[in-house]
């Protein structure tokens, strides 16, 4: 099991038209996720404050709109024509972050879905747009495999509006299939995790977010609590990423509840070598040291499950979060330890 961010995470003031001072704050950034524990790691969201326009920054046809006032976050792109790869847009960014540690590091972009629901797209039909930009990413995602990233994380948050609508379904499956259409798989040591946080995509169903074929997914619990049932009906050959720290909350999360939330997701035959752990979304708007306790809790957790074999699961916990025996006598004792029971 591993623990990774998921979004953005707080950091201090950069000039972004300085490489150097940015390369200095991705440092540190990385520097603080591996002390905690984090075994996927970010920038943090300090090269791409607005995933947006960082996804759409290199394709032709998109027309960016600079932030104004000092905001890290503008006005939507605008689409002045049909959307098309023309150059790597992520793999720098990627590739510089990746230098700083030796650690894995993931790249991240908003997947086509969203995409067509979020920019300015004229007098485009958005089914059209949708799947162009599906077309021009597949072309970015090739990019990033071939420079050697080995993660990489495609935000479908707005797959929490579908619903039952047949025709938002089918757009979504199609936008994926085109996405993933010839970028290589697993066998070529690279991932591709679908991501849905802000909502739960429940009621899409699981035809719709588990038919193209990613590796792995992540599920925002916090905001989305429904979205446990679209875990339950996931292949089990495939990776679960349970967003459960919540990034609204300045209280520091419980690595009980962290631990439960991992160990039911690889229930049923998954395992945990197929689940990992994040917040739930960006921690970016919390003090920073708040945001660092509770990555600390992430990594804290994963390695009580990696001890698993040395020390068990709930020897590790509070014993009030493991059964009533525990609690009240203050420790768990394996049943192995425990005396017979009294013949009734």
């Amino acid at each position: 099991m591993f623990a990774t961010l998921h979004g953005g995470y707080p950091s201090p003031p950069v000039d972004r038209r300085d490489p150097g001072a940015v390369d200095r704050v991705v440092a540190g950034l990385l520097e603080e996720q591996a002390a905690a524990g984090l075994a996927l790691l970010t920038d943090g969201g300090v090269r791409t404050p607005d995933l947006v326009a960082a996804t759409v920054a290199a394709l032709a046809g998109i027309e960016p709109i600079e932030p104004t006032g000092g905001d890290a976050v503008g006005e939507p792109p605008r689409v002045i024509s049909l959307p098309a790869w023309e150059r790597p847009g992520l793999v720098e960014g990627w590739r510089r972050t990746a230098e700083l540690t030796e650690l894995p590091v993931k790249a991240r972009l908003v997947g086509p879905y969203s995409l067509g629901r979020r920019v300015e797209r004229g007098t485009f039909g958005r089914r059209r747009l949708t799947l162009a930009f599906a077309a021009a990413l597949n072309a970015e995602l090739v990019a990033l495999v071939e420079a050697g990233c080995p993660f990489i994380q495609v935000e479908e948050d707005d797959a929490a509006a579908i619903g039952s609508n047949h025709a938002e379904r089918a757009l979504f499956r199609e936008a994926q299939l085109r996405l993933l259409n010839g970028v290589p798989d697993a066998s070529m040591a690279f991932h591709r995790c679908l991501a849905i946080s802000g909502g739960s995509a429940d009621t899409a169903g699981p035809e719709t977010i588990f038919e193209a074929p990613y590796e792995s997914y992540f599920f925002d619990l916090i905001e989305g609590p429904d979205n446990w049932r679209l875990i339950t009906r996931a292949p089990r050959e495939r990776g679960i990423v349970c967003g459960v720290v919540d990034a609204r909350d300045p209280r520091i999360d419980d690595k009980e509840v962290i631990v439960w939330a991992a160990s039911y997701a690889a229930s049923g035959g998954r395992g945990y070598e197929r689940v990992g752990i994040a917040p739930a979304s960006s921690l970016a708007s919390l003090e920073p040291e708040v945001a660092r306790r509770k990555i600390e809790k992430l990594g804290e957790s994963a390695r009580i499950v990696e001890a698993r074999d040395v020390t068990p699961i709930q020897a590790q916990l509070d014993p009030r979060a493991v059964d009533i025996r525990s609690g009240a006598v203050g420790h768990w004792t394996p049943p192995s330890e425990l005396p017979p029971r009294r013949p009734r």
